[in-house]
């Protein structure tokens, strides 16, 4: 597929950005948890404008690998701020969606029944995303069942890098310019032209808008490679104006 641009939009947005009801979310945690890493398990080397980045996103039947399944795949691969590929497969989970999901999704059994199941799905994703870093907003969510998935079908988990976009925004964007780091409100902040809607494709894409947006910051903040984001404070050329700690995520996974 033909590389086409990211390009920013201007003005307000012509619809309005969806809100997930309290009652659609994960279960929150009440205890504070240690705020989670920008990239793990290291930076790759090289300029951050040289590297392939799959941003990823999934659907599921619950909030736990193991527990629930993978119900909906999608993917964007990008270099430079131009999408190079697009991936985008339903699962079948091998057991029902609960209504409320169903309700959030869209995605029907009826639906599911007529995907493939995971086994034949994992190889076609894990081929699509190789020798790239794997990018996620609330990443131990999506990477959590796509690993669970692997396992579940004799697969081994390549070692990816893999980069979150929450953490990344805290770093990036202050408490001034953002009131929270769900998916929505920083789709809406760089004026995304898709937005979250709880399928894996558009999800994908809204963090692809958002991972843009954020790298173009860093950019002008003078952070030229990743290796530069866990460095102590100010030891790079220019500072981002976002928090480096004190936030924790709870259930931002695909919010809007």
């Amino acid at each position: 597929m033909a590389a086409e641009p990211i390009w920013p939009t201007a003005g307000p947005l012509p619809w309005p950005v969806p809100v997930r009801d309290p009652a659609e979310t994960a279960p929150s945690e009440t205890a504070e948890r240690p705020p989670a890493p920008i990239i793990t398990p290291g930076a790759p080397a090289g300029l951050i404008d040289a590297l392939e980045f799959t941003v990823v996103d999934v659907e599921t039947t619950g909030w736990q690998p193991g527990e629930a399944h993978i119900t909906d795949i999608g993917a964007v691969r990008v270099r430079h701020g131009r999408v190079l590929a697009h991936f985008s497969a339903l699962v079948n989970p091998g057991t029902e969606i609960p209504a409320e999901i169903s309700a959030l999704t869209g995605i029907t059994d009826a639906m599911a029944r007529r995907a493939p199941a995971i086994g034949a799905v994992m190889p076609r994703f894990l081929d699509f995303a190789a020798g790239s870093i794997l990018a996620a907003h609330n990443a131990a969510f999506d990477i959590g069942f796509l690993q669970a998935g692997a396992a579940a079908s004799g697969l081994a988990w390549p070692d990816f890098a893999v980069l979150d976009t929450v953490p990344l925004a805290r770093l990036v964007l202050g408490e001034d310019e953002v009131t929270d780091r769900k998916l929505g409100t920083l789709a809406a902040f760089f004026r995304a032209r898709t937005l979250p809607c709880h399928r894996a494709l558009p999800d994908a894409l809204a963090t692809v808008e958002v991972l843009h947006g954020l790298l173009g910051r860093l950019a002008l903040a003078g952070v030229r490679t990743l290796a530069e984001l866990g460095e102590p404070s100010g030891q790079h050329s220019g500072e981002p104006s976002g928090q480096r700690s004190g936030e924790h995520s709870t259930g931002e996974h695909g919010e809007a």
